[in-house]
């Protein structure tokens, strides 16, 4: 993984974190332990949703430009799909509150979506790779 690729990643996980910290001293305030469990829970799966998500979507870029939109439309719609069987296991369960469950993965997810956006605009990319234009006989 690349240096640029470590601080996007860097930049998306720590507010992610932070947010996920957040949501689980109020819920525990809130909701008691259950609460607390639920909202760790739910920053957890979507920091290692978003979190694989985000590094195979760069490997994808790297060894395969060409796959890049396909592969962003086809990981969003995984994670989507995984997210739906991660509800409905937890559907009825009393280990956590599954409210407080939800409405962590939902703003967990913001934050994370918001942080990536801004990562990006911060980015100074190169267009075309140094030394490549060249390399031809």
């Amino acid at each position: 993984m690349q240096s640029n690729d470590v601080r996007t990643l860097l930049n998306c996980a720590v507010p992610a974190v932070a947010a996920g910290v957040i949501a689980v001293a109020v819920s525990g305030v809130l909701a008691g332990g259950k609460g607390a469990i639920g909202a760790g829970f739910g920053a957890v799966v979507v920091i290692a949703f978003m979190g694989i998500g985000l590094t195979v979507l760069q490997r994808t870029a790297r060894s395969y430009p060409t796959l890049f939109q396909a592969m962003g439309l086809m990981l969003y719609t995984v994670q989507l799909l995984l997210l739906a069987i991660v509800l409905a296991v937890f559907k009825n369960t009393t280990l956590f509150d599954t409210q407080v469950f939800a409405f962590t993965l939902l703003g967990t997810t913001l934050v994370w979506i918001a942080a990536q956006a801004r990562a990006h605009m911060k980015t100074k990319m190169l267009y075309v790779e140094p030394g490549s234009a060249g390399t031809s006989p």
